[in-house]
Order: C-alpha cells, then sequence, then structure tokens
C-alpha cells in the first residue's frame, strides 16, 4: 500500500499529470509524469511535497478480480520507487489490456524502464 501522503486522489491530478507531463508507453503500460516545481507542502511549511502516484486500470484489462490484482501489483512496484522520484511530482501508471497476463517480474521491469526514460537516464 501507499502511504497516504503519495496517494493521488483528485481528478485534476490525474488530469494534470496526463495532459501536462510526459509519457513513455511500453507494452503492458503507459507512465505519465509531471515534475511539479515552486509548490509547497501545506502540511509541512518549507518542506517541498512528496511525490504522488495514481493509477488506472480500466475494464479491458479484465474483470474485477483481474484489475484489482494488477493495480495491487503497480502500487507495489511504484512504492518501491518514490524516493527516484522528485518532489511534487504526480506519476499515473496506466495499464494497458494484457496486463492482466503479465508477471509482477514483467510490470516492475516495464515501470523500471518507463521512469528511466522519463527521469533522464536515472536508474530504477
Amino acid at each position: 500500500m501507499l502511504p497516504p501522503e503519495n496517494r493521488m486522489r483528485r481528478r485534476e491530478d490525474f488530469a494534470a499529470a496526463v495532459r501536462r507531463g510526459r509519457r513513455s508507453g511500453k507494452t503492458h503500460l503507459v507512465v505519465h509524469l509531471t515534475k511539479r516545481s515552486g509548490t509547497t507542502n501545506p502540511h509541512a511549511v518549507g518542506e517541498p511535497p512528496p511525490p504522488r502516484a495514481g493509477f488506472v486500470v480500466s475494464r479491458a484489462v479484465g474483470n474485477s478480480v483481474v484489475r484489482h490484482r494488477v493495480q495491487r501489483r503497480l502500487r507495489h512496484v511504484v512504492r518501491d520507487r518514490l524516493s527516484l522520484l522528485p518532489p511534487g511530482s504526480l506519476v499515473v501508471v496506466r495499464a494497458l489490456p494484457g496486463a492482466g497476463e503479465a508477471e509482477y517480474a514483467r510490470l516492475a521491469r516495464e515501470v523500471d524502464a518507463a521512469l528511466e526514460r522519463l527521469l533522464g537516464g536515472v536508474r530504477a
């Protein structure tokens, strides 16, 4: 599970990440990343806000059991990589059809490759 401060919940945040961010597509997923700068965390004065992540897993991926399994796997993968993300960044991971049959290791490799491309060579 992602810590509460790292969860993206608002529709506006998802839209901002998808519309204004950079995108990297792989076989089973697409990762959108928006780097925000100059914003501060309202809960901690002077500290930059933590990176936040959200997930989009549509019905095209499979039934509800498959969709939730894919979302849990992606959440776990991204949780382990939050320290690589710049403060205040927004990440949306969108699962594509076929992600339901992909193994955890395959999804992790695709997230790593997408983040490496979007972050400019930072090794995940």
